[in-house]
């Protein structure tokens, strides 16, 4: 048992460094950032003026909501349909849902520009229509598609997962229980499927609320995100290192309440989000 331990130890010896190093130790950083004033003394002056900030918190929480609302109505019928193909067309979708998560992040951001620009794809073909141009980038819905598109794949696949491994004998005894369409997604399939509702919920709005580089290409910063504001802070210099690590500290709070809230409707031993 004590070598067998030792092992387990030994194996896991790599994962625990790592999370020192590039989690454990930043996270003290910041905090040691956020607590004190440029001269390295406690305060809490940072935290207590981040009020000029609450515009963007409120915008960042907002745009991540409305991105997450619509991805999770576009990803639920999507996880639905790919569960009634046969496994082969399955793995094909499964592939198609991925393949944009192995393309670089900014890449995938900036190819929207060609399409929503004046002179990008769509307002081409509506100029062919005598139509437009309309004005498509810098605007929130620009910035909530972008959100939308770059997070959907991390709200099929929980969702998915889950629907997957459904029992069919359940769905089979609702119906004959006289269970029509509706009432078997609302007693049975909807149920069963809330920890990955809730996972795919999570895995999207966590990124969506402190995103910048999508604000900033699709948005034109015409609306400061908090991502944003941290970024824009840390590039002025080492004196303004502790009001952005003030407001990365806040976010990160604001962050893992939501967490926990969530993980209050979520099922522990349905695979639901832990904390």
């Amino acid at each position: 048992m004590k070598k067998h331990s030792f092992g387990n130890r030994l194996i896991a010896s790599p994962y625990i460094v790592w999370s020192v190093i590039f989690i454990i130790v930043p996270l003290i950083i910041m905090i040691y950032y956020a607590l004190t004033d440029t001269n390295g003394i406690f305060s809490i002056e940072n935290i207590a003026s981040l009020g000029k900030y609450k515009k963007a918190f409120g915008i960042s929480i907002l745009y991540a909501a409305v991105a997450t609302v619509i991805t999770l109505i576009l990803a639920y019928p999507m996880a639905y349909f790919m569960t009634k193909l046969k496994i082969s067309s399955q793995r094909m979708l499964m592939l198609i849902v991925m393949l944009p998560m192995w393309m670089n992040f900014l890449i995938r951001t900036y190819s929207w520009i060609s399409i929503l620009a004046n002179t990008g794809i769509i307002n081409t073909f509506l100029g062919k229509l005598g139509i437009g141009p309309i004005k498509l980038m810098y605007t929130p819905g620009a910035v909530i598609l972008g959100m939308v598109y770059d997070f959907i794949p991390y709200m099929i696949l929980p969702i998915y997962s889950v629907m997957s491994k459904l029992d069919k004998s359940l769905l089979e005894a609702s119906e004959d229980l006289g269970c029509n369409a509706f009432a078997k997604f609302k007693r049975v399939i909807l149920p069963l499927t809330r920890p990955g509702i809730i996972s795919g919920i999570t895995m999207v709005f966590v990124p969506s609320v402190s995103t910048f580089y999508i604000s900033q290409k699709l948005g034109g910063n015409k609306d400061m995100l908090v991502g944003d504001a941290i970024e824009y802070l840390f590039n002025l210099g080492p004196e303004y290192y502790n009001v952005a690590s003030s407001i990365s500290l806040v976010l990160m709070i604001l962050i893992l309440v939501c967490l926990f809230v969530m993980n209050r409707f979520s099922d522990e031993d349905e695979g639901g989000v832990i904390i």
